[in-house]
């Protein structure tokens, strides 16, 4: 990559940013920080039947004098959350003028920031054919991010991705905090089986389909010959008229709502994102009508 996408301004427009969101970020990162695991905060969660030997100052007195039975209060846990980021490093997330793959570094960067303003460890993966690589490993705290956020200038978009088959192996977590997947999703390879694992694992989850304007909106005409951009044996010659640019667009809208509505069906939230789009208009736009900044 030409240019380094992680530098000074870059960073300040960060710090920036973390101001104007302080003290109103919910739902998927910062906040509260309750897992989805019992432990000793004061918020209350939920009830199961005492045991023998059980901790007897959390005994529900009031339900006891209801029911004639012995009801242990659960509390939600307080604990420090750790958001894993995933980043598609195949080599069509270079495609287009946009550079999608700079965008992706930047989206990475910026909720790894926001993570680590809110005291969570921060891990960031990369996918390149069926490896996930953890480039950066329980980042925590504002020096530490400094001192690694710039590696993620030296990811190279190549070849192809299958996240599920890279996902699946790797160590996520459970329950402790987001996954946020950042990919074109623009593929046949499976990518379900990643979302269904991190699901399994009560992960909350966002998928971020990062597209550049020439894929939203292409303005090519006339006979051309294509290059897969993952698979260079694979070309095609095709005389780009108005039905093929009405067909093309079905099949994307088709490929965006897949993904999104499997994002959606698995508890997770999905994110569509312009490769063009500043970052801060994305965190403030997107993901204010997300509610997850208010």
């Amino acid at each position: 990559m030409k240019n380094l996408v992680i530098n000074e301004e870059f960073l300040s427009q960060l710090e920036l940013l973390q101001t104007l969101v302080k003290n109103n970020v919910a739902g998927l990162f910062g906040g509260n920080h309750q897992s989805k695991i019992y432990g000793s905060s004061c918020e209350f969660a939920d009830y199961r039947d005492y045991i023998a030997g059980d901790d007897i100052t959390k005994i529900d007195w009031n339900a006891y004098a209801r029911f004639d039975k012995l009801f242990l209060k659960l509390y939600l846990d307080e604990r420090q959350m750790h958001t894993r980021i995933y980043i598609d490093a195949s080599r069509s997330m270079g495609f287009g003028k946009g550079k999608k793959d700079e965008q992706a570094i930047r989206l990475a960067a910026a909720f790894a920031y926001l993570s680590i303003c809110e005291m969570d460890k921060v891990s960031i993966y990369v996918v390149h054919g069926r490896a996930c690589d953890e480039v950066i490993s329980g980042m925590l705290g504002k020096e530490a991010y400094l001192a690694k956020i710039g590696v993620l200038n030296d990811i190279v978009f190549d070849g192809d991705s299958f996240l599920g088959d890279a996902v699946l192996p790797s160590k996520v977590g459970y329950g402790d905090g987001l996954s946020v997947l950042i990919s074109d999703f623009l593929t046949d390879n499976d990518y379900e089986s990643a979302i269904d694992y991190l699901a399994s694992k009560k992960r909350d989850i966002l998928c971020v389909q990062v597209l550049s304007k020439e894929e939203t909106a292409p303005k090519a005409r006339g006979k051309l010959h294509y290059f897969d951009c993952e698979d260079i044996q694979k070309t095609y010659r095709k005389n780009i008229t108005r039905e093929i640019i009405r067909a093309y667009k079905q099949a994307l809208e088709y490929a965006t709502g897949r993904i999104r509505n499997y994002c959606l069906s698995r508890g997770g939230e999905y994110m569509l994102v312009s490769a063009e789009e500043p970052v801060g208009e994305i965190f403030f736009k997107r993901l204010v009508d997300m509610e997850v900044v208010k």
